[in-house]
């Protein structure tokens, strides 16, 4: 009901329903589990948070390119998508040619955008390749109750054997005591 609600024209102050919509579903689909990764492992942490900034950057570029070109005479930028599209094709630097800017604002985004876009898609490509290349150490698994009965067993040989040697001191020592006081 209250995404109908948050839909309809007329009532523009339910669209604020969509945000506790999505936070919704963040948190069923694992947005906890995600934030808990990223805190627990700082390289998977980093993935997510390059992920993240690309996706910001290509946004926030695309709607900067977008306002600056929609209606600027002989620009060839006039849709979202071809925003999206040249922020894409700019940051990694493929560059076919098709959408670029032509005003002076959208070429100041260009720099920004193949500065950051750059960077962000190496770092990214960097941990892809780490990914693939690096050797897998396999995970310790739990010990079963065969390898606990092993491992008490060696440590009562290791106990006895240790009392022993304990042993053979104090006597040694008590001998030494008793030729010295002779």
């Amino acid at each position: 009901m209250l995404d109908l609600l948050s839909c309809a024209p007329g009532f523009r102050i339910f669209r604020l329903f969509r945000i506790w919509r999505a936070v919704r579903i963040i948190r069923r689909l694992g947005g906890p589990k995600m934030l808990r990764d990223v805190r627990s492992e700082i390289a998977a942490g980093t993935v997510y948070l390059v992920v993240f900034l690309l996706t910001v950057v290509l946004e926030v570029a695309g709607l900067l390119e977008l306002r600056f070109e929609e209606n600027a005479p002989g620009a060839n930028i006039k849709t979202a998508g071809d925003a999206l599209w040249w922020g894409y094709v700019t940051a990694t630097t493929v560059g076919y040619g098709d959408q670029y800017p032509v005003t002076t604002g959208g070429r100041l985004v260009g720099y920004v955008m193949l500065t950051c876009g750059v960077a962000l898609f190496a770092t990214f490509s960097g941990f892809l390749a780490n990914t693939f290349l690096s050797k897998r150490t396999p995970k310790p698994t739990a010990p079963t109750e065969g390898d606990l009965v092993s491992a008490l067993d060696n440590m009562e040989r290791l106990l006895a054997e240790q009392q022993e040697a304990t042993d053979r001191l104090r006597a040694g020592l008590a001998e030494l005591q008793a030729s010295k006081s002779s």
